[in-house]
């Protein structure tokens, strides 16, 4: 099984599969075989030793998926129990021909028990598919809190019963998997937000109809290419020189956050940055030229010295450390008036958000607390429905809009792309300001400011992994991407 780049809706996926199907002059009921015949392999292949399994099916055709795990698990001698939602006898079409098939050979099914037998080694997860409404009914709900309770395993058929296929919410109560294997097109709700938490490790099966599904459908969300980074960036030649590469501008650093801003200008200089210079207060000039002796320092006591900087720079980032007293907001007042590209973060989103306007040549990073005020609502709302959030602010503030957390997104007004790197070690103070360095130093490169956020996101998640892989996720600090960058810039 190979995984794919691009996502779909799960409307797109439950009205293309009939129609692609078609296209390869195939019944619905193959299908319903050859996705248990993916979901079965890919039990075989990560539980080698198991012995007895689990199904759990539901009322749809879900569960018809999980009647066909059940006769192949038999069919090789595992021990297997059916757990059946409801009544089997009321399931219809595909589901009921999986179901009798089922019958036919032997099988027995039993209501859902309150506990999991202890003989159990892998539960498959056949309850809920795309087309669940509204939040998990309460039978269901004490199930699937059953299963995530006892801790075994699960293989999750399609999507994790109770998640929202669409926006990756939880819909009242999810089926916490080790696996999900996701049919025909990918839902684009398996990527991002709290879905990272349910979904496990995501396998693909095209079903053999995948490249009919593909042309008839145009897709809904894109990952963020994963080619090596390296390549993507404009080639070097032996007579360039610091100038060619583009000199960056950041301007943050208060007094008291003056780490901020060190981080943020490291990560341009680490990206390939040709120069670098930084504007901040007083009393962390110092410590910029401890820190980074490469990088320009300065301090913005002196209005002409911000002109200055903003005439000389080709990018600039402001927000990192910046502070919200006066000097800060008269400073972010001088950039914004500047017609350059430009990266704005932390602060410099909390002075936007007090003065909201349009910028086809801004970048904006937020996190969902900062992305609910530029929106005016709850970061509740915000991680309900990711796709929708960045839709709305690119809407209100129009640019490139990174929508930072698990599966950062990236939106532009005309695609939705979406970061499959990344981990939870990345949830510490200065990561965001490494992010604004990283695309700033990018966009100086020469990269349109689209590409320059996208491979700056992926770059920045790529680096936290690389880390974690050699250390573990605890304890990752913003600081130890540092080197990973520039590594992989260069590979």
């Amino acid at each position: 099984m190979t995984m794919t780049n691009v996502f779909y809706s799960t409307q797109q996926v439950r009205i293309g599969e009939h129609k692609a199907a078609s296209a390869k002059g195939l019944e619905m009921y193959s299908l319903m075989e050859r996705a248990g015949q993916a979901v079965f392999a890919i039990g075989m292949a990560q539980y080698p030793s198991s012995e007895h399994w689990l199904i759990c099916c539901g009322g749809g055709n879900n569960g018809g998926d999980g009647y066909i795990v059940a006769s192949l698990a038999k069919s090789i001698g595992l021990y297997v129990t059916v757990w059946q939602v409801g009544d089997p006898e009321s399931l219809t079409g595909d589901a009921r021909m999986a179901y009798e098939h089922w019958q036919n050979h032997g099988g027995n099914v039993s209501e859902p028990q309150d506990r999991i037998p202890e003989s159990v080694d892998v539960v498959i997860d056949a309850l809920l598919g795309t087309g669940l409404s509204g939040v998990v009914r309460p039978g269901m709900l004490s199930l699937i809190e059953t299963i995530n309770q006892s801790m075994k395993p699960v293989i999750a058929v399609d999507i994790p019963s109770g998640l929202c296929g669409d926006t990756g919410s939880v819909l009242g109560g999810a089926i916490v998997a080790k696996h999900t294997v996701s049919f025909i097109g990918l839902k684009q709700g398996l990527v991002t937000g709290k879905a990272r938490e349910y979904v496990g490790e995501l396998h693909f099966a095209g079903l053999g109809v995948e490249d009919a599904f593909d042309q008839q459908n145009h897709p809904t969300v894109r990952a963020i290419h994963t080619k090596t980074p390296g390549q993507m960036l404009p080639k070097r030649f032996a007579t360039s020189h610091k100038g060619t590469h583009g000199k960056v501008l950041l301007i943050g650093g208060n007094d008291g956050m003056g780490g901020a801003i060190i981080l943020a200008s490291m990560a341009a200089a680490r990206c390939g940055a040709g120069m670098t210079a930084v504007l901040c207060h007083p009393h962390n000039v110092t410590p910029l030229l401890v820190s980074a002796p490469e990088v320009m320092s300065a301090c913005w006591d002196k209005a002409q010295a911000i002109e200055r900087r903003l005439s000389w720079c080709d990018v600039l980032a402001v927000g990192p450390g910046l502070g919200r007293d006066e000097t800060a907001f008269a400073i972010y007042q001088a950039v914004h008036r500047i017609e350059k590209p430009k990266v704005v973060d932390a602060d410099g989103l909390y002075f936007l958000m007090q003065q909201p306007d349009q910028d086809p040549l801004r970048v904006i990073t937020p996190h969902p607390a900062e992305a609910a005020q530029l929106l005016q609502v709850s970061v509740e709302e915000i991680e309900a429905d990711r796709y929708a959030s960045v839709q709305a602010l690119h809407r209100q503030y129009g640019g490139v809009v990174v929508l930072k957390g698990a599966g950062t997104l990236v939106y532009d007004g005309k695609q939705i792309s979406v970061c499959m790197a990344g981990n939870p070690g990345m949830a510490s103070a200065g990561m965001g300001d490494v992010l604004t360095g990283v695309i700033t130093s990018l966009i100086a490169q020469g990269l349109p400011l689209v590409e320059a956020t996208q491979l700056g996101v992926l770059i920045h998640s790529m680096a936290a992994d690389q880390n974690s892989q050699s250390y573990g996720e605890r304890g990752l600090l913003a600081s130890d991407l540092l080197s990973h960058l520039r590594q992989l810039v260069n590979h």
